[in-house]
């Protein structure tokens, strides 16, 4: 691996949901010596880094995102060792590792809650007109319901923004950031490479405990669920965003800045995500913040303007940063699903799957690319009985919540429960997955999982598409996409069809799902003779 400080920027990460990756030992639950030994499959798509979810001590809630011990990994997925076996494997492939950090809340169960309730949120009843007690103001939960539960041992209120057994730690008390910097430094020494921040802008909360104010209805759902819900009905300018999180941020970035070429990827959400993003992304504050623009929603068509907006919303903050892009995660419906513009929200087209890869990549940013994207795997379909997610039974039968995207990869579509397990997984197999398992796309060059690997080894040498900036120009669909990015004296002009019908572009014809990047069209990267020829050279920008 080059030691470049900034070897981010313009990098492709391969996101791990590592209950879901690969089971190694037939308990249904992916782990980490599973991801251990299928490293090299992800190496060979050519990406530079890993982010992997976390695998940290924990009753499981909310998977894992509800952490008990910050320092010891949950015996679902191994142990500590497994981890050390796991990082070592991957820097020897060439592959940076960051891993998932959750600082603003703990588990219920972490012992900290028992043992130091000071470094929790804790707020007396208010009486109502009729004497009742009630929450001390009127937040919401991200997942429906107030933020505030009442404990009755302690006869208080304590917050939570997510689930109840996610008590809030609370960042005004001194020592709760020295304990969250502890852990920092903990994995630091450890070797990992950086850090993706959840929900980084909830650290904080107003100490005063004002009242949210209600929210501009037409800026549509705050949260992933397209509906009707309560948390969509406040902005929320006093439970998160606070101006005292910058102070810690900078702490944070202070000890990142002892161990050189680490990096921290905050995930925001925010009414006003690029100027928090600009904010956040400051001098001597986070690398780079994680944007939910490009990954957000339900079944939609997808047309040019759904991908230049946020770019142009981006660009009236000069000063903004180096953002990052996905499509796909583990909170949102698949992409290959959701743009798919035939379908119903769970089908796709391998077309439509491919130039989704290509334009991740020819974006100005480092691009995160979700576990099962080089497969094209659609949204899988549920029923009620099989859902773990807690948010996804609350709201069902209006969306299914986050386990649709989820399922197991598939390895083997040949071998019970698709090759991820020897036992029943956690979550049923998707058997429309079946088909497009890594062991049969191996077999198919032409299939997405080539292509993927195809594309992301041209980019990897292509500086303007790496650090290049990006300038969007008119054209006459509204499928049609065209812009160019440009790095000293390198330019490549990049279109795409975002639609499934044929289009015509400067005279040249354009199928469904179909683009160009300079002088190669998609048909170029199913060759195998052109690219068994060309040369994959590492460019040495950057």
């Amino acid at each position: 691996m080059t030691n470049t400080l900034n070897w981010w920027k313009g990098a492709v990460f391969y996101q791990i949901y590592p209950r879901s990756f690969f089971d190694s030992n037939g308990d249904g639950i992916g782990d980490l010596p599973g991801i251990t030994q299928r490293l090299e499959h992800i190496a060979a798509l050519g990406v530079e880094g890993v982010w992997i979810c976390p695998f940290f001590t924990s009753p499981m809630k909310d998977f894992g995102y509800d952490v008990a011990d910050y320092r010891a990994v949950d015996p679902l997925f191994g142990t500590l060792e497994d981890f050390r076996n796991l990082l070592g494997k991957a820097h020897d492939l060439g592959l940076r590792v960051i891993i998932d950090l959750v600082l603003s809340h703990t588990s219920d169960q972490h012992p900290w809650f028992t043992d130091k309730p000071e470094y929790y949120v804790w707020a007396d009843a208010k009486p109502d007109l009729f004497g009742e007690r009630v929450p001390p103001n009127n937040w919401v939960s991200v997942f429906g319901g107030s933020a505030w539960e009442w404990d009755e041992a302690r006869g208080q209120y304590y917050l939570h923004n997510f689930l109840k057994e996610q008590p809030d730690l609370n960042f005004h008390n001194p020592d709760v950031q020295d304990e969250m910097l502890g852990v920092v430094r903990y994995w630091l020494e450890f070797g990992v490479d950086g850090f993706r921040l959840d929900v980084a802008n909830f650290y904080f909360h107003d100490a005063e405990l004002r009242d949210n104010p209600p929210r501009d209805a037409a800026l549509g759902s705050a949260t992933q669920f397209e509906g009707d819900d309560p948390y969509s009905a406040q902005a929320h300018i006093y439970d998160k965003s606070r101006p005292e999180n910058l102070a810690f941020l900078r702490r944070l970035r202070g000890l990142m800045d002892e161990y050189p070429g680490t990096f921290t990827l905050g995930e925001l959400g925010d009414d006003d995500f690029f100027a928090r993003a600009a904010e956040y992304t400051g001098d001597g504050l986070l690398n780079t913040v994680y944007s939910p623009q490009l990954a957000s929603g339900q079944h939609k068509d997808l047309t040019a303007d759904m991908i230049r907006t946020p770019f142009e919303d981006l660009a009236e903050y000069p000063d903004g940063g180096w953002p990052s892009w996905a499509f796909s995660n583990h909170d949102v419906v698949r992409a290959a699903s959701r743009w798919h513009a035939d379908g119903d929200g769970f089908s796709h087209d391998p077309r439509c799957s491919k130039m989704l890869i290509a334009l991740l990549g020819a974006l100005r940013g480092s691009v995160f690319l979700y576990q099962g994207e080089e497969l094209g795997l659609p949204e899988a379909k549920l029923a009620y009985e099989d859902l773990q997610d807690p948010w996804g039974k609350h709201l069902w039968p209006r969306w299914q919540g986050r386990d649709g995207c989820r399922t197991p990869l598939p390895w083997d579509g040949a071998q019970p429960y698709g090759g991820f397990s020897s036992g029943k997984p956690w979550l049923p197999m998707a058997q429309t997955h079946l088909p497009l398992s890594v062991a049969v796309q191996e077999d198919d060059k032409h299939s997405t999982l080539h292509f993927t690997r195809r594309y992301l080894k041209w980019r990897h040498g292509q500086a303007a598409l790496r650090l290049g900036d990006l300038v969007f120009h008119d054209t006459d669909d509204v499928h049609v996409l065209h812009f160019t990015r440009r790095y000293k004296n390198e330019a490549i002009a990049c279109v795409f069809n975002l639609g499934n019908t044929a289009q015509v572009f400067a005279g040249q014809a354009l199928r469904p799902y179909d683009f160009f990047l300079g002088d190669l069209r998609a048909d170029d990267f199913e060759d195998d003779g052109f690219w068994d020829a060309r040369s994959f050279s590492s460019s040495s920008e950057g």
